[in-house]
Parts: structure tokens; C-alpha cells; sequence
């Protein structure tokens, strides 16, 4: 199989037809072996019979996975994924806002020798003070804190080649960061402009609280990314900070006692630097405990630390892959 298009679908009768229709009408011309995933997210408004419909009517290039309740937009994607059997899997809304007819300007994209190609609405038509201005400070604050630097983490337009979808799992909203754990893999990404309509059928399914989720699973995905295989770097930084801080603030205390008799305990400095002496050491025996839990989790599945993309006149061992 060349092509897996993986669609979560919620309560998305109307749209379920026209999504088939123009996935069809774009990659039929490709002539490449494709297929479609509709992952039923445990809709309630007849869409999975109208998946079904779609599925009997094209057996031969679409599948449904039924999922038993609503579990969120990331499972859906989560499940759609450990389902595909394509060699490269693009990710699209079930709504129509985004426009399978941009799939194939994504699939040369990857053949220029990219990863991942993540989609840009650059010209979305979206309300835009609850849903375009909120996008574009969390795609901002999330390029700052990742280092990656897209300007639309929320478009779930994207194509991936297989390989970068493993060795992680996806929980919360964190489909989103897919792009931020395939850089951290080495994975070549990059950005194209991709058309975005207006919602004709349906509601929208989720408002401003989804970006609060999104900044509290951002802390996750940062401390993953950067920290997970070195925690002691985290924890033991902040060790290290709080206890030449503490240090600091005694010394004045110090000083000052010995040159202008002022008492030390009577300061609430004291008390302040103490405390931050004790949880400098606390911080630092956290990040030992840390690295050991790191060195268990790696060396009783057998995972190692780097990933292979390639090798020349030569085979992978398996214990170089993950």
C-alpha cells in the first residue's frame, strides 16, 4: 500500500460523502495504491452509517474503525494510525474545512526527500477572535518553547512517512505535536500553504478551552522531547540554581552581620535561602531517581537512544531501530 488517509470523524453526517467524494477525486489520478481509514469516534448522528454505506459501496479502498465511545480526536488519530498499512499517511479533517484536493501537492512535497509536510491555513476561515487569534498565539508559544517553527500546529492536514510514526504514542491533544517528536527523531519537515474552507455542515467540536489543553500537554511534550532520556539535566539544573541562590542569600546575611551587626535569623531571607538550599538537593536527588527509571525503561524493552535512517552497504541491527 503507497497511501493511507487516516479522517476522525465525530458527528459528521453531512460532511462524511463529500470527504470520500474528494479524497476519490484526488488520488485516483495519482494511480497509487491508497486507501481510506474512517475512524468513528463514537458519533451519534447517523455518521457511521453513512461510513458504512461508503465502505460497501468502495470496499476496495475504504475501511471504518468503530471506536466504542468518543474518545477524543487524538485516539481516533492514534487508532487510525496503528491501522494503516500505507507507506506514507495523511492525516484530514472530516469537516471539509480542509481540502483533500492539496494531498498530492503534499505527497511531491515529501518526495523531494521530506518527512513530514504539514499543512498551513494560511488564509483560514475561521472566527477570528475565538478560534484564529487564540491558534495563532499557541502555534506562536509553541514554535518559542520547541524550537520547531510552524505557523499552524492546529491544521490536521499532514503527511508522514510511516517510520517517523513510531516509537511514540499519543494521548490528550497531542496529535498536534506529532511534527515536534518526528523533529526530535531527526525527521526533515517542512511547511506548505494549503487551502481552508469554511464550515458548511455540522458544528464545530471544540472552542477556547482546547487551547488550555493544548498549553498544558506543551509541558509534556516539552519535557518528553528535551529531558526524557537526560532528566538529570532538568531537575539537577534546577538544583543547582536554587542552591547558589540559597548560597548567595546567605552570604549577604552573612556579610552583613559581620560588618553591620544585624541579626541573621531575624531576616525572613534566612528562612527563604535555607529552604531553597534543601530543595536545590531535593531537586538533584529527583533527577538521579529520574535517570535510574530512564536506564530501566530503555534497557528492559531493549530501546535504544538514537535512531537509524539509513545505512549504506550494510544492515540495521534491530536493537538500532525503535
Amino acid at each position: 500500500m503507497d497511501l493511507s488517509i487516516v479522517v476522525p470523524v465525530y458527528n459528521e453526517r453531512e460532511n462524511i460523502h463529500l470527504v470520500y467524494e474528494a479524497v476519490h477525486k484526488a488520488i485516483v489520478p495519482l494511480q497509487k495504491k491508497w486507501e481510506l481509514i474512517l475512524v468513528d469516534d463514537g458519533s451519534k448522528d447517523g455518521s457511521l452509517e453513512e461510513m458504512k454505506a461508503i465502505a460497501k459501496k468502495d470496499a476496495g479502498h475504504v475501511r471504518v474503525i468503530v471506536l466504542r465511545r468518543n474518545f477524543g480526536q487524538t485516539a481516533a488519530i492514534a487508532a487510525g494510525i496503528d491501522n494503516a498499512v500505507g507507506e506514507i499517511i495523511v492525516l484530514c479533517d472530516a469537516d471539509m474545512q480542509n481540502d483533500p484536493a492539496d494531498i498530492p501537492m503534499m505527497l511531491e512535497k515529501l518526495s523531494e526527500g521530506y518527512d513530514v509536510v504539514s499543512g498551513w491555513r494560511y488564509d483560514r476561515q475561521d472566527k477570528f477572535l475565538t478560534r484564529v487569534l487564540p491558534s495563532r498565539m499557541a502555534n506562536w508559544l509553541i514554535s518559542v518553547v520547541t524550537g520547531v517553527h510552524l505557523h499552524d500546529y492546529g491544521c490536521t492536514l499532514k503527511a508522514y512517512r510511516k517510520e517517523i510514526l513510531s516509537g511514540f504514542h499519543l494521548y490528550g491533544e497531542m496529535h498536534r505535536f506529532i511534527p515536534v517528536y518526528a523533529d526530535a527523531g531527526g525527521a526533515r519537515i517542512t511547511e506548505v500553504r494549503v487551502h481552508h474552507h469554511a464550515r458548511k455542515y455540522g458544528k464545530a467540536k471544540y472552542g477556547l478551552e482546547r487551547t488550555f489543553k493544548v498549553l498544558l500537554d506543551l509541558f509534556t511534550v516539552k519535557f518528553l522531547t528535551s529531558y526524557s532520556k537526560k532528566p538529570i539535566y532538568l531537575f539537577g539544573g534546577m538544583g543547582v540554581a536554587l542552591i547558589l541562590s540559597g548560597a548567595l542569600v546567605l552570604l549577604y546575611l552573612f556579610i552583613r552581620r559581620v560588618w553591620f551587626q544585624v541579626g541573621v535569623t531575624t531576616s525572613p531571607w534566612f528562612l527563604i535561602s535555607v529552604t531553597s538550599v534543601i530543595l536545590g538537593f531535593q531537586a538533584i536527588l529527583m533527577g538521579f531517581i529520574a535517570e535510574l527509571l530512564v536506564r530501566t525503561y530503555h534497557e528492559s524493552q531493549n530501546k535504544p537512544t538514537y535512531t537509524i535512517r539509513t545505512i549504506i552497504n550494510g544492515k540495521a541491527n534491530s536493537t538500532g531501530k525503535e
